[in-house]
């Protein structure tokens, strides 16, 4: 999966998204901080806390190619070098990203370092239930960690603050503002976990792992077969079967579809879950086309699970 989908995230690797609401002066010294993220969704969280005070561009932003493979153009290297304040996912995710990030002196925020801050394991994850977290090894998509997501909107205002101290307030406000939305996804987390709690689920890979463990949700696909989607390999015979089983049984009460690592095998398993009736949600590693809010772009994800998990209750 991660092979057959390198060309078209070539392609697309010389497109450099401005953010709605900010300007393209990137890095033209007119002393507006510019912020550079390694994806969309990153850039959507910068751009809710910069607002109109300063430039926000994020690299990658195809919508079905994949970001792992993501390789940086000569324009986006140039683009990071401008950059006042870099926002990566890290974890290798955007192996890139923390590659340039070592010889910048641009300001980073690491979603996935600060993800393994002692700060973070005693704060905010205190009342994820059984959801404690060592991300050394873990899942790298914390953008589907929300707690980690308002951590680094309120990462993103303090380097903003001091880049641009005039507009300190606005950066902070701005940030509080995302925070209290983070709190509202978290409150619907909740009202899944109230009614669904230890409800089995399975996803094609680990997307989404901290989202439906904060939801109380248990992803019951066999490790192996989640693990090599993850890395762009084949499962093994043993695990495609477990999966296929699992879902032509109804072992699972959704299937959890990350439409950006698609390959045969994942294929088929949603060919397994549609002829078994077991509901299918999307989810996506980017910002959808016409998405550029992460607050929306979450919502309508958690929105879409409680229904499908709703039904299948019924």
């Amino acid at each position: 999966m991660r092979k057959s989908l390198l060309a078209a995230a070539g392609v697309l690797s010389a497109a450099v998204l401005v953010l709605a609401g900010c300007s393209s002066d990137s890095g033209n010294g007119d002393g507006t901080p510019t912020v550079v993220t390694s994806t969309n969704v990153w850039g959507s969280v910068a751009s809710a806390v910069a607002g109109d005070k300063a430039t926000v561009t994020a690299l990658y932003t195809s919508t079905d190619g994949d970001p792992h493979e993501f390789e940086p153009s000569a324009a986006d290297t140039a683009t990071v070098a401008d950059a006042d304040i870099l926002v990566m996912n890290g974890g290798h995710y955007d192996a890139y990203m923390e590659q340039a990030a070592k010889s910048s002196d641009a300001t980073v925020v690491d979603a996935f370092e600060l993800a393994g801050s002692d700060e973070h394991d005693a704060g905010d994850h205190t009342d994820h239930g059984d959801a404690g977290h060592d991300h050394g090894t873990e899942n790298e998509h914390v953008f589907y960690d929300l707690p980690v997501v308002a951590e680094v909107a309120g990462k993103i205002a303090d380097a903003l603050s001091e880049q641009d101290p005039e507009n300190a307030g606005t950066y902070r406000a701005n940030a509080e503002t995302f925070t209290s939305g983070i709190d509202g996804l978290r409150t619907e987390l909740a009202g899944i976990r109230k009614a669904h709690d230890g409800t089995k689920v399975a996803q094609t890979e680990p997307l989404a792992g901290y989202l439906l463990t904060e939801a109380g949700l248990v992803d019951a696909a066999p490790a192996g077969f989640t693990q090599a989607v993850e890395e762009g390999q084949s499962p093994s015979a043993a695990d495609r079967a477990a999966m296929q089983d699992l879902l032509a049984s109804r072992g699972v009460a959704v299937l959890i579809y990350n439409i950006q690592a698609i390959d045969p095998v994942t294929q088929a398993m949603l060919d397994v879950a549609n002829s078994s009736k077991v509901p299918v949600v999307e989810f996506t590693e980017t910002l959808p086309d016409g998405v550029t809010d992460y607050l929306a772009w979450q919502r309508a994800q958690i929105d879409a699970l409680a229904a499908a998990l709703d039904t299948e209750k019924r």
